[in-house]
């Protein structure tokens, strides 16, 4: 099941028999996610009372999570009203406006829309109405994101997205004209934000950190390949399928996360090897068709944010010196490789996907002649 342990088995049938025990006696098995709150205090008080002595936190956790998919597997869950959002309707419109008439990408419009809900929130908190909008409310605006202690660049793109959302606004009558022009984000200067990933030889460190029979180290070992010898974004790894993978040309398949499009890449051997043997050696049997799945249960496709637990905790516990942590690193590592070996702005904007050599050209103000001394681009260092 899932690949569940028995051990784990039993240990969820006792929490569905606890559950089901108290939900009865509560009301009955139709229940919504406030019913099962209230189950989880009153178990908890129960397991105090009897004494039992583990983490009533992590059993309160895995008792509303395990309670949580049984009732919905029962179809007993009854979904909350969902209050209704301030101005709903206007950021609907928004979104709206950037899928049909501008076309932009799905994490584009899922970024802006969250840092515009978080704009309008804030309106609505000091009870601000779109069409009473002032210079005035944009200062105290940012004056709120400077108080958060956010960085140069954060305040930028919350900026950017509000100024968009305040462009649509006049163009719709919602407030009066003229406003985006008066909103102004910090300067960000041309070297500002330097992206920095881990030096090649680190980069190596970490893939040899992953050199082991250990099931989650040979899965870990072909995603890490796929970040730092592709350039991959972690969403672009997760969203990796097994017929991506086209063994008779050697050839891989990417569906681009920020363009929107395919591009095909020659598989090379190492990586080729590093996927063989994870299908071959760690993969959890499963119906699922994306590459890379979770090897605890339940089992499941990994996402961008256990992508990110892959990386991050290995240069945590070798201790590399990285501003972030996260996969995009090895992304940065990548394009810093290819510019030291010499590939051409171009060539490294292909690789990497970008549809301008705008987003390329940060790579060009890195130290190349310390990256000179990285290993051969054959890539024979990462085998």
């Amino acid at each position: 099941m899932e690949g569940f342990s028995k051990v784990a088995l039993r240990r969820i049938a006792g929490i569905v028999v606890t559950a089901a025990c108290d939900l009865h006696a509560h009301g009955g098995l139709d229940v919504d996610q406030k019913r099962l709150e209230a189950a989880a205090c009153r178990i908890e008080m129960t397991r105090r009372q009897a004494g039992v002595r583990d983490d009533a936190r992590e059993y309160r956790r895995e008792f509303l999570r395990v309670t949580t998919r049984w009732v919905l597997f029962l179809g007993r869950l009854q979904p909350q009203a969902p209050s209704p959002r301030p101005y709903a309707a206007l950021l609907d419109d928004f979104e709206r406006w950037m899928t049909e008439e501008r076309g932009l990408s799905r994490g584009t419009l899922k970024n802006r829309r969250w840092h515009v809900g978080r704009f309008l929130d804030w309106l609505h908190e000091r009870h601000a109405p779109v069409p009473g909008l002032s210079p005035r409310d944009l200062d105290g605006y940012l004056q709120h994101l400077h108080a958060k202690r956010l960085s140069r660049v954060s305040i930028k793109i919350h900026t950017n997205a509000v100024r968009a959302f305040i462009r649509h606004a006049e163009r719709r009558g919602w407030c009066a004209g003229g406003l985006a022009d008066t909103l102004h984000g910090p300067h960000i200067y041309r070297d500002n934000g330097l992206p920095i990933g881990p030096s090649w030889e680190d980069v190596n460190r970490l893939i040899q950190d992953a050199a082991s029979d250990d099931p989650t180290d040979v899965r870990d070992r072909a995603i890490l390949l796929l970040l730092a010898v592709y350039g991959f974004r972690a969403g672009e790894v997760a969203a990796l399928r097994l017929d991506d993978v086209d063994w008779e040309h050697d050839r891989l398949t990417v569906r681009r996360s920020k363009p929107g499009r395919s591009q095909v890449y020659p598989l090379m051997p190492v990586v080729g090897q590093a996927i063989i043997r994870y299908l071959k050696e760690a993969r959890p049997r499963s119906a699922c068709r994306e590459l890379f799945l979770k090897v605890r249960a339940p089992i499941g496709p990994m996402t961008s944010k256990s992508l990110y637990s892959v990386v991050a905790e290995r240069i945590t516990r070798l201790g590399l010196h990285v501003p972030r942590r996260g996969p995009h690193v090895l992304r940065h590592a990548c394009a810093g490789h290819l510019m030291a070996r010499g590939l051409s702005l171009k060539e490294i904007a292909d690789h990497l996907g970008h549809r301008s050599l705008t987003s390329t050209r940060v790579y060009a103000k890195v130290d190349l002649q310390g990256l000179r001394e990285v290993a051969a681009f054959d890539l024979g260092g990462l085998a």
